[in-house]
This record gives structure tokens, sequence and C-alpha cells, in this order.
């Protein structure tokens, strides 16, 4: 290990502080804006990082100054792996957490207690039956909903996260924030973002603004009271008053949060992406394969990171498909 502590700081001062590491390319749900409606290519199993692996990755993030860690997918649980990865990275000094669709995430309570996983992110686009099977051509809606029950009932910290797409779930964005009433939720409502094989188009997008003016044509002013943000926090979080939850919004399109970004992000085929939106990657996997010292190759990467979105600063930009085709579909990034 290096002595040289400020690796994990790009050349616009950002510390990077914040890993997300995507244990599986693979999923038992087939949500439209994260997989093409074709599939996607997958690793051979030999690509795709160990358990080891992934723990000497990790553990190299953290001796340099990581201080959290979020497992993502793909699907993180329907690795078999999972109960010892957990185990192997409860060991390090940092703070773990899971995203997951909650299908099957009722089987792995003690697993997640034991290894002191207690903030658990869900992917829950939809609370209509029929709309949730459509985006994730599974009929899985009944289990997410009781499993998101189960969680708060068994003390963890749950946010749900759901994608909003007009014309699709913007009329639910009140049903969702009813949702918070009487659970100790947070939704947090994501501009839908390009990425390879979703068909984005800024149509599809239901911005900030507009999220905030179904909330403020609904409930009365005095009733929306604004949250403090957390430092780095991707979201601008608000409750209503006498609701035990609250209610955030991403806008990682018309309001970017790059200037206090803090992640960095590792593929289940070891693959270290700087930013969401690069298509650009930098293989540490083969590297640590052949013994020799990854910290030259994470400084690199970090020292390359662009100040906003990829390089794409502007909406125009974003909206030119040869600048963001080329990045991976989000099932092989991690969400």
């Amino acid at each position: 290990m290096t002595n040289n502590k400020s690796i994990l700081q790009d050349t616009h001062g950002r510390d990077h502080t914040y890993l997300r590491i995507s244990l599986i390319e693979r999923c038992n749900l087939r949500c439209t804006y994260c997989m093409p409606e074709d599939g996607v290519k997958l690793s051979p199993k030999s690509h795709l990082m160990t358990y080891e692996e992934i723990y000497d990755i990790a553990k190299t993030f953290v001796e340099n100054g990581v201080t959290k860690i979020r497992l993502t997918g793909g699907e993180p649980l329907i690795r078999k792996d999972i109960p010892i990865i957990l185990e192997k990275l409860a060991t390090l000094p940092v703070e773990l957490s899971i995203s997951s669709n909650a299908v099957i995430i009722d089987k792995f309570i003690d697993v997640l207690k034991a290894n002191w996983v207690n903030k658990i992110n869900v992917s829950l686009d939809s609370l209509d039956e029929g709309k949730f099977k459509h985006i994730t051509r599974r009929h899985e809606f009944k289990k997410v909903y009781n499993n998101i029950l189960l969680l708060v009932k068994e003390g963890f910290e749950v946010k749900v996260n759901a994608v909003l797409m007009k014309d699709f779930n913007d009329n639910e964005i009140i049903d969702f924030i009813h949702f918070t009433k009487d659970l100790p939720i947070s939704v947090r409502f994501i501009e839908f973002m390009p990425f390879d094989g979703n068909k984005w188009d800024m149509g599809k997008m239901v911005s900030y603004a507009e999220v905030m003016k179904y909330v403020n044509d609904f409930f009365p002013e005095d009733r929306v009271e604004r949250l403090q943000d957390a430092p780095n926090d991707t979201s601008k979080n608000y409750k209503i008053k006498g609701y035990k939850g609250s209610f955030a919004i991403i806008s990682s399109v018309t309001n970017p949060f790059c200037d206090s970004c803090n992640r960095l992000r590792l593929t289940a085929n070891g693959q270290l992406k700087n930013c969401l939106f690069s298509s650009g990657e930098s293989d540490l996997l083969t590297t640590l394969r052949s013994g020799k010292s990854i910290e030259p190759i994470i400084q690199k990467a970090v020292k390359a990171k662009l100040k906003v979105r990829g390089g794409m600063d502007t909406l125009k930009k974003l909206q030119e498909p040869k600048l963001h085709n080329n990045n991976r579909s989000m099932i092989t990034i991690g969400g």
C-alpha cells in the first residue's frame, strides 16, 4: 500500500470515499430502463471477480480512504456466494449497504443482520401490480411490496428508488409519497437517464421541477418540508409534515450533483468506472491477477474523471446518442 492518501482525489478536488461494487451482471427481473430488450452479452464466469478478488480490491480502496461500500448488480442476492462476500467485506472498517429488487431478500434477513448491513435500497417503479409487471417483465410485485414491509419491520433503513417515466408512472408520484405516511422509509424519485439499449429520450424524463409541481399542486405549501441534505448526497430531500417517512428527487439529468460527487464504480468483471455516465473503464482485475499493484491504475482513473457527467456537461450533449451509446447498459454497470 502506498502512503499517498490522495490517490482517490481527482483534479477537481473531489475526494472519493464511496465505492459501489457490482457483484453480478444477471438479474431475476428485466426492467426496461436497465436491461435492453434483446438482453445483454454476459461476461464469461472466468472474467468475473471471485469473492477473494472482490475483497482484495475493496481492501485497497478502504486503505486509501473509502468509508462506504454499496453492493449492487444485476441483483446481488442471486450470487451464490453472497453470504461469504458479505462476511469478508464486513471485516473492513467501512459502512456496508446493498441495493436489491427485494424479490428474494426475505431469505437473507439473518445474513444481512449478521454482517451489519442495515441500509437497503429497493427498486420499485410502480405501486400498481400491472405496471410493475410491464416494466419488470416479471410477476413479482406482491413479493417486493411485502418484503419492503418486512425490512421495515425487521429494523432496516429502507430507501425505495423509483425511476420516473412520463405517461407511465408519473401519475403515481403522490401515491408514492403517501407510501411514506405510515412507514419510516425514503422514496426517491430518479430522473430517467440514458444508457445503452434503454431507448432514452428527453421526452420520457420527468424532471425535478415537474415532480415538485405535482407535490405543490397536491399538498399545501406549509405541509411540504425541505430537509437538510447529507454531505455528498445525490438527492434533494423533503417530507410531508406528519408523515413518518420522506421523499427525495435524484436529478442527475436536469440538476446534476457532480460538484460534490464522491463515488466510484467497480463492475462485476473488475472494471473501474470513474463516472456513471462515462464510457471509459480501467481494468483492475487483470492487473490484480498478474500480482501487480492496482493503486496506480486507480489513481490514473480518478485523475481522469471529468467535472460533469463524463463530459456531457449540457443537456444538448446528453441528447447525442453517440456520447452515451458506447456506455454499458445499467445492468452491467451496477445500479
